[in-house]
């Protein structure tokens, strides 16, 4: 049994996922609800959740993560519905921005399920089948819905934003937190409702 369990990943392997992880996983979320608040939730609860799972193998912890992430900025930010859509932010208010600020903000002015399924189907790579599912619309839609939102989208930004999400190294030197933003994953773990025995699961990782 011990061996059986090996194969799972554990509070650690989640920890170490959001620890490497955080620009894009952050920027993943910020895309989906296009607000920092919104956001912020999102990460949060998938935090949460994260810890809470055990039956998740190692070699997917981070595919949990990110789908995990994804329907929880469904269900904060219903692309279908107006509910709970917050006002639409800046990725950064620095004047100048830095770069990429420009493509991330043309993703945040398209509409809700056109955003959705950009991100969803274009850079996360899901199946047509796969967001119709997740989003619960039909896959005609989903089709339709993602060619109206590259047509109002500039290849070039598609590249740069799909170069930011899956940077060749394992850090993005170039995509900066906003000032005021989150920028480690221990200012949102302190978020989460049950911080201590996170910290006390993930066998006392240091995040910094």
């Amino acid at each position: 049994m011990d061996n059986f369990r090996a194969g799972y990943a554990t509070s650690a392997d989640f920890c170490q996922v959001f620890e490497n992880d955080t620009s894009q996983l952050y920027l993943l979320a910020f895309l989906l609800t296009a607000n920092h608040k919104d956001a912020e939730r999102c990460f949060v609860a998938t935090i949460e959740a994260a810890f809470k799972e055990n039956t998740v193998f190692k070699g997917w912890a981070r595919t949990w993560v990110k789908r995990t992430l994804i329907k929880n900025a469904i269900e904060i930010v219903p692309p279908l519905s107006d509910r709970g859509a917050g006002k639409r932010h800046l990725w950064s208010a620095a004047q100048p921005g830095t770069p990429g600020d420009d493509e991330i903000d043309g993703v945040t002015r398209l509409s809700p399920l056109e955003r959705f399924i950009f991100v969803m189907s274009v850079l996360e790579r899901y199946a047509t089948w796969e967001c119709s599912a997740l989003l619960g619309c039909d896959m005609k839609k989903v089709v339709q819905t993602r060619m109206r939102a590259l047509c109002e989208l500039p290849e070039a930004d598609v590249l740069a934003l799909d170069a930011i999400l899956y940077p060749e190294g394992e850090h993005v030197s170039h995509c900066e937190y906003p000032e005021g933003c989150v920028t480690d994953v221990t200012d949102l773990l302190d978020k989460t409702s049950n911080a201590p025995a996170i910290r006390q699961q993930a066998g006392g990782l240091q995040i910094a």
